[in-house]
């Protein structure tokens, strides 16, 4: 019997024994788990901020190419427009390359007018005699009118924008309803389109419309008006203005500048 108390009390004071180190184990246990779960968040946290990183390092990569992209767009843009230019008064100063027609008989009634004197080689132009619509008797008279014409045109053809601008402004004072004024008040605007004073330009390519608007340079000077509103940055008045212009010339060459323009500035609107 007393053997039996005994052996009682032994396991009993085992299992009072026993029972802290289960619970410790089981404490440890929950320990080790959290500890893994703030590592693993830790772990995620980290690939997060990596992402995160990337996708910084793209955005700064993109913009710096948007960047560039931009920039060399603006130079492409520059260089078309100044290869423009270019182009556009080497062709203004080869026109009327053609061999020139021949001038209208004057009338019995007109007076006959003395011979000009003949003009050396160096003052000749390759520009034609301007289209005169009223009395074709008036050619006989401009004989100084031609010659100071002649000098302004020179001038223009030699690439002397300022030079040709001054020039062709005293022709006009000279001779302001001549023979010659609807072609001086032309190339006038084209002195000053040529050295980029789009506004100017505008006003005398306007005033050539207005005063002589069935003049054979009307169409040019139209397709003028658009490209000099163009320059200035009126971009939706010079689509109007060109868009006039293969309305009302169909098939010139006005009209086919007009429409290369007009392409050009709706896919520049499409690319910004």
């Amino acid at each position: 019997m007393r053997i039996g108390i005994k052996l009682m009390l032994v396991v009993a004071a085992a299992l009072v024994a026993a029972a802290p180190a289960h619970a410790q184990r089981q404490s440890l246990a929950d320990r080790v788990g959290s500890l893994e779960q703030q590592m693993y968040n830790n772990s995620a946290n980290q690939d997060l901020l990596n992402q995160i990183n990337q996708l910084r390092q793209q955005v700064t990569s993109l913009q710096a190419s948007i960047e560039q992209l931009q920039h060399d767009n603006a130079q492409l843009k520059q260089s078309a427009q100044d290869q423009y230019l270019d182009l556009d008064s080497r062709l203004n100063r080869l026109e009327g390359g053609n061999a020139a027609p021949a001038l209208p008989p004057v009338p019995a009634s007109a007076p006959k007018a003395a011979p000009a004197p003949a003009k050396p080689a160096a003052a000749a132009t390759s520009e034609r005699p301007p289209s005169v619509h009223g009395d074709p008797g008036s050619l006989a008279v401009t004989g100084d009118e031609r010659t100071s014409y002649n000098v302004a045109f020179d001038a223009l053809k030699a690439g002397k924008y300022d030079d040709s601008a001054q020039l062709f402004l005293s022709f006009l004072e000279l001779y302001p309803n001549g023979v010659y004024a609807p072609n001086a008040l032309y190339w006038l605007g084209e002195s000053y389109y040529a050295t980029r004073n789009f506004p100017m330009a505008e006003s005398q390519f306007r005033e050539l419309l207005s005063r002589y608007p069935t003049h054979d340079k009307a169409a040019g000077g139209l397709l003028k008006v658009g490209l000099s509103q163009y320059g200035e940055g009126k971009v939706d008045q010079a689509q109007q203005t060109l868009e006039t212009v293969v309305a009302q010339y169909p098939g010139s060459d006005a009209a086919r500048t007009a429409q290369d323009r007009l392409q050009s500035i709706r896919l520049g609107n499409q690319i910004r």
